[in-house]
């Protein structure tokens, strides 16, 4: 119910956003235009938005036949989460990554990269997939496909503003804002597009690690695989993925010089590794290795980079 309720809040949000667009494109008949098209979009990201996530990276649906351990692995991991058999998807893709999509658990797909195939042990494979299948279980799919299609469809309307502003804008007379209104909300709108992301994904991927150390009853196969997953984005080409999908995947897909951690759509991996473990850090080295220090002098001297995760975490 939780997850219905914010779905339709982030639609109401993203409507209203539409609004303002169109105002300020073309005046109330801009809004009227916008209000037809928010419709559309609405609806369509109910209904197709998992297909257009899917044919975005090229995913291929697979057979039993061409992958009998990694589809036995799936489906035995859903029967412990007492989830149906979603579909399985791979990617054609050296970048070790993966997510889930579709709009209910009946309609799920698992999508998992070449590179993460190649990468994974056994234990590590199925900590991944169990964390995948977390979201179906907690029902986040269909709230992070509906995201991704509009946050894209946002930032395409925030860059077609940008042009109209060059060739003349919104008319003041006709109850626009001007050249300098439509300038301003297609640099807010791409932000707002990101900050409902992150809002989304934050405390969302918690939950689903925690999940997924429930259906597997193993929480050091994720912890090891979210290692894994780390030291390859700090060291390897990442994913060629869409901002607006980033926060699908298991792991930011976009490399750490793209993102600050305060404007990540996701938690620092160290911190999810920790909590598998079932602790905090309370520090962190220059390299990202983790060592306890006085919870006192912790506490007196939060870091930056704490205030911003706890911000964040409230926010989602």
């Amino acid at each position: 119910m939780a997850n219905q309720f914010k779905t339709g809040m982030l639609l109401i949000m993203m409507t209203g956003l539409f609004l303002v667009l169109g105002y300020l494109l073309a005046g109330q008949g801009g809004m009227f235009m916008a209000l037809i098209f928010a419709g559309v979009m609405n609806i369509a990201s109910y209904w197709y938005s998992d297909k257009v996530v899917l044919k975005m990276y090229r995913a291929q649906p697979l057979a039993r036949s061409q992958a009998p351990g990694l589809f036995d692995t799936v489906a035995r991991l859903a029967r412990n989460a007492g989830l149906p058999m979603p579909k399985v998807y791979l990617i054609p893709e050296s970048a070790p990554n993966a997510f889930a999509t579709g709009r209910n658990p009946e309609h799920a797909v698992v999508a998992v990269t070449q590179g993460l195939m190649n990468m994974m042990n056994q234990e590590e494979l199925e900590g991944v997939l169990a964390h995948e299948l977390g979201h179906v279980k907690n029902r986040d799919i269909l709230i992070s496909t509906i995201v991704a299609t509009l946050a894209g469809a946002i930032m395409w309307i925030a860059t077609i503003a940008r042009f109209s502003a060059f060739f003349g804008g919104a008319d003041d007379d006709d109850g626009g804002l001007g050249i300098i209104g439509v300038l301003v909300v297609s640099m807010v709108a791409p932000i707002a597009a990101m900050i409902v992301q992150m809002a989304v994904s934050r405390s969302r991927e918690y939950l689903a690690d925690a999940t997924a150390a429930s259906i597997t009853g193993n929480p050091n196969g994720l912890a090891s695989a979210l290692s894994k997953l780390g030291g390859f984005s700090r060291s390897r080409d990442q994913l060629d993925a869409n901002p607006a999908t980033a926060h699908m995947f298991i792991v930011n897909p976009l490399t750490g010089k793209q993102m600050m951690n305060l404007f990540s759509t996701h938690p620092p991996i160290e911190d999810r590794v920790a909590r598998l473990a079932g602790s905090r850090p309370q520090d962190r080295d220059f390299s990202g290795n983790l060592h306890q220090e006085n919870k006192n002098t912790h506490c007196a001297d939060a870091t930056m980079d704490d205030q911003s995760r706890s911000f964040w975490d409230n926010m989602s």
